[in-house]
């Protein structure tokens, strides 16, 4: 009966899997995506990433494991058979025949021999070694799913940290492209000054050199955005690596309104311990470790074993009748009283497994702990960072404002401008680190907790 609960046990959750396997959203298609959004990026890594189908390969074979475990609980059956010629030696035959002679028969010298037979063998006890066997089997499946679980967490945050690396040099590129438009107007009107005898070539030649500068910043950042791409694309299981030439990165939200966390370092280190997928498979490593105690325990039991046979015997002939066959039947009791104190020894080491389990176990939850602490400390201080840039940005632009304006009417000179307008690129470059470090300590927080996967039941946006 027991078996039979298990059996079914097992049924009903491969059916599960495959119904929630169904219930799966389609992974949208990069090729129709125009404008691609770190969720849509990370809905496609977790569905394309080859490491994922990797994970789910090691979940199978802990499954197949657990179904090996199990079959040891049922009896083994084979059957055998066999053809054998025999050449007997000159005594022997001298022998056998001289023996068949007083009886009034003869002996082959070269007889070929015949057998066939079934054996059954079922293990009956054997100290409790297949229960914790299986427990064991059972605990690794369990583990293999919070390996891919957590696999899946590390991959969305390594995505949000590649997308938002590769927004941020796309974000330069725009400011690069703003800066060089800004000098070229500038290099207009003054060489329409120059002309006309409004202004000096030293001038002209001060702001070619401005655009100069700003397209070598450009290409710079083209590089750099190309080279995270390529990090990327690798993430997101693109076979070459390499974004569709169509698709663009959604643009960094400067107006982001920033949430504030209301929720206190205990209580999120408490849900993380209790969800994050990391700490669920060590904690199935340490019930695997307590059940290799169990099985480290067996030997000191004596094992017991049913056995049964029928066989078949026939000389010179193969088709084997019904009083060619005869059968065993036996009950088999062995037990190892001293083994030079191998199974102490195998003992101890199960329990030096499980205790190494265990405080590796308390090591990862102090590591939780302190990812989240640290992962609050930066989130605050990238908020703080955010809103400082917001009113540098404001305060440099009103100043660049004022000194191109003092340039156009000739009261201040070029120096001024460039200097208000580098501080302008400077600051807006600073105001994007901001937002992607605010952005990026959100994501780490989330991985820290063991949220970042929320949400992913749904399809993702596609824009």
């Amino acid at each position: 009966m027991r078996r039979i609960l298990v059996g079914i046990v097992a049924l009903i959750s491969c059916l599960e899997v495959a119904a929630h396997a169904m219930e799966q959203p389609p992974v949208p298609d990069l090729d129709k995506v125009k404008v691609l959004d770190l969720r849509t990026a990370q809905s496609i890594a977790l569905g394309g990433n080859p490491n994922m189908a990797a994970a789910q390969a090691r979940i199978e074979q802990a499954r197949a494991r657990v179904r090996q475990a199990a079959a040891t609980w049922w009896p083994s059956l084979d059957v055998n058979g066999s053809g054998t010629r025999l050449h007997l030696s000159e005594n022997g035959y001298q022998l056998l025949h001289g023996l068949a002679e007083r009886m009034g028969g003869s002996v082959d010298r070269n007889p070929i021999v015949y057998s066939s037979g079934i054996q059954a063998t079922w293990l009956l006890f054997d100290g409790f070694y297949r229960n914790f066997k299986e427990q064991q089997a059972m605990y690794g499946e369990q583990a293999a799913d919070a390996g891919l679980a957590d696999s899946r967490r590390l991959l969305a945050n390594a995505v949000a940290e590649a997308f938002l690396n590769a927004q941020l040099s796309q974000t330069y590129i725009d400011i690069n492209q703003v800066d060089e438009t800004f000098y070229q107007q500038q290099l207009k009107e003054a060489q329409n000054r120059f002309k006309i005898g409004a202004g000096p070539w030293g001038d002209v030649l001060n702001i070619r050199v401005q655009v100069n500068s700003a397209k070598a910043g450009l290409i710079q950042s083209q590089q750099e955005f190309e080279a995270a791409g390529y990090g990327l694309a690798a993430l997101l299981g693109l076979p070459d690596a390499a974004l569709p030439s169509h698709t663009r990165l959604a643009s960094l939200d400067k107006d982001i309104v920033m949430a504030e966390l209301k929720e206190e370092p205990e209580a999120l280190i408490k849900g993380a311990c209790a969800t994050r997928p990391d700490i669920r498979q060590l904690e199935m490593v340490v019930k695997q470790a307590e059940a290799g105690t169990g099985m480290a325990k067996a030997p000191f039991y004596p094992k017991l074993q049913l056995g049964g046979a029928v066989g078949g015997l026939r000389e010179g002939n193969a088709h084997l009748t019904h009083d060619d066959f005869g059968n065993t039947v036996g009950v088999n009791m062995s037990w190892n009283l001293y083994a030079g104190g191998a199974d102490k020894a195998r003992l101890i080491e199960a329990e030096q497994t499980r205790r190494e389990a265990i405080f590796t176990l308390a090591g990862l939850r102090n590591s939780a702990a302190a990812e989240i602490r640290q992962a609050l400390a930066l989130l605050a201080a990238a908020q703080e960072q955010v809103r400082l840039q917001r009113e540098t940005v404001k305060l440099v632009a009103e100043n660049r404002d004022l000194a191109q304006n003092e340039y156009a009417a000739g009261e201040a000179p070029l120096i001024r401008l460039n200097e208000a307008q580098r501080d302008l690129v400077a600051t807006n470059g600073r105001l994007a680190q901001a937002l992607v470090g605010y952005h990026l300590a959100q994501q780490r927080l989330l991985a820290a907790t063991g949220r970042n996967l929320a949400g992913f039941d749904q399809p993702a946006a596609v824009k």
